[in-house]
């Protein structure tokens, strides 16, 4: 019995012993293990799947509840545990150098070619004392695709850094001793006047290469100062390039720098911005980022339609744009040509107002009004067509043009089709809102597609910035909170009693738009589309 209990306990004592010597050979022998026991490995991997969009799914099976990854995709491991390999190479993943990856103590190889990754190497990959090959490829494409590797070596960068400068301060050098473009062929008296800020400048054969020799194919519009093309810059922008005329009198130089010096200050996401510029002594262009889908006077006139909200929406962008030349830019600047063929459309169909060639200062310390009169036919207010004298209100008129045409479908001055009736828009309109008869003001082309009251609120701020007396228009901020619902009401039934008061007195200078523009037929297409104006008046 006593011998039995001893064999026992030599049996107990030599299991014990065996158990406690595999669980030590185990610890030695695999990855090292948190408090919680989990591995590092696997802590350290799933914060680099964490910290990465992984558009293909590739890193789907790297669970943080495993013990060990080396089951995992793209990882391959030592026999004891330890990550040797990451191979994320050809999955277009996206996100920032993980710095984890330093925390995968044994890794030997890194391959992260042909993805998308931005920012900096982290300098925890220092640690990783053990690594050997680190991949780094970008992939681009150029009318097809071609893959360069580019393998980072951490002792060269400082060459490469000392080469570009070298390089730089030889072509700076260069350009100075052989250049034979003159940037400014202007008057010395006159190059403070031109604010370039940190436009891009362009060659002129830079831009003669991006427009196929200015071809004729690539003509996207015309204009009084000249013509726009499209262009393909070298590095694939597309680009709207103003090549202006009569460059060697003085209308296109004060075009020039009336540009150049506006668009520069005027910076909004409802104001075309000026790109970069060229100038020879031969040559003026401006360089704006192209807008894709236009003018709103070229789509109103092409399919598909325009809808409802998108015309709003335009209205409403628009009005945003004049409102910060008017009230929110420093100093103060006057459109002078505000109309469809002006309103500029981007990708996602925003407003975009553009060009500022008409535009003029308002300085702080002059006269609010300008006298040089400019602007095109249909879309000029009564009192700067008679006087020369322009302001804001100016502005707000043609505005209120702008929105009849989004309303309407028609051309300031086209006549209204279903009566054949002669005159301008604005006053076919006012007499259809007097009679209730929405359904002929709005473009048949809508199809009733359209909320009848918004129509209806639309055609009375469009009505109320053509008020005949510039200081019964509204000013642009209160255009903007009409068009966004707040204080037409109030508007509207002050200009009705105006109208009703007055109804009685006779105004020998107050004509209507017919009779101011009734020379004009259907058919003058060049005065309706681009007339300058002469002036002071």
């Amino acid at each position: 019995m006593v011998q039995r209990k001893r064999e026992v306990r030599e049996s107990y004592a030599l299991a014990c012993s065996s158990l406690f010597f595999f669980i030590a050979l185990l610890c030695s022998s695999s990855a090292e293990l948190t408090d919680k026991g989990v591995n590092y490995e696997v802590l350290a991997l799933i914060g680099i799947k964490s910290s990465l969009i992984d558009p293909h799914g590739v890193l789907m099976n790297w669970d943080d509840t495993a013990v060990d990854p080396c089951s995992w995709n793209m990882i391959t491991c030592s026999a004891d545990g330890f990550v040797l390999s990451l191979l994320l190479q050809n999955n277009y993943i996206t996100g920032h150098i993980p710095p984890e990856i330093g925390k995968l103590m044994k890794l030997k190889t890194l391959d992260l070619s042909t993805n998308n990754f931005t920012g900096q190497i982290p300098s925890t990959l220092s640690a990783s004392t053990n690594l050997q090959y680190f991949f780094l490829v970008y992939e681009a494409s150029d009318g097809g695709t071609k893959n360069r590797k580019i393998a980072i070596a951490f002792g060269a960068g400082l060459t490469c850094i000392c080469l570009l400068i070298i390089a730089f301060g030889f072509l700076i050098w260069w350009r100075r001793r052989h250049n034979q473009q003159i940037f400014f062929d202007v008057n010395d008296q006159n190059k403070e006047e031109v604010c370039l800020g940190n436009l891009r400048r362009f060659s002129f054969k830079e831009l003669q290469s991006a427009t196929s020799n200015f071809s004729s194919k690539n003509l996207v519009g015309k204009g009084g100062f000249g013509n726009v093309y499209k262009g393909r810059l070298h590095d694939g922008t597309i680009v709207a390039v103003k090549r202006l005329k009569d460059v060697n009198n003085g209308g296109g130089e004060i075009q020039f720098q009336t540009e150049v010096e506006m668009i520069s200050l005027a910076v909004h996401r409802n104001l075309l911005r000026l790109y970069g510029l060229c100038t020879t002594s031969m040559e003026r262009l401006l360089v704006y980022p192209y807008m894709s889908n236009g003018s709103v006077a070229s789509r109103l006139r092409a399919k598909p339609v325009l809808d409802w909200s998108t015309r709003k929406r335009i209205a409403l962008g628009a009005a945003r744009g004049l409102l910060y030349l008017h009230e929110q830019c420093d100093p103060k600047i006057i459109h002078r040509d505000v109309k469809a063929a002006n309103i500029l459309l981007d990708d996602y169909y925003e407003a975009v107002v553009g060009d500022f060639g008409l535009a003029k200062l308002l300085d702080h310390e002059e006269s609010h009004v300008t006298t040089a009169v400019r602007g095109t036919v249909g879309h000029i207010a009564p009192e700067y067509l008679s006087t020369g004298q322009s302001s804001e209100k100016t502005d707000v008129f043609g505005f209120g043009i702008l929105l009849l045409e989004l309303i309407t479908g028609l051309r300031a001055l086209e006549f209204g089709k279903a009566a054949n009736q002669r005159g301008a828009i604005l006053d076919w309109v006012k007499k259809l809102q007097q009679e209730k008869n929405l359904e002929q003001i709005i473009d048949k082309d809508l199809e009733r597609n359209y909320d009848r009251i918004e129509v209806e609120e639309i055609v009375k701020v469009a009505l109320l910035c053509t008020q005949y007396l510039p200081i019964h228009r509204p000013k642009m901020s209160e255009v903007v909170r009409m068009l966004e619902g707040d204080g037409l009401v109030e508007k509207w039934e002050a200009s009705s009693q105006r109208t009703e008061t007055n109804r009685s007195y006779s105004k020998p200078n107050e004509f209507s738009s017919s009779e101011r523009y009734s020379d004009l037929t259907d058919d003058s297409s060049v005065l309706v589309q681009a007339m300058e104006l002469s002036g002071p008046r």
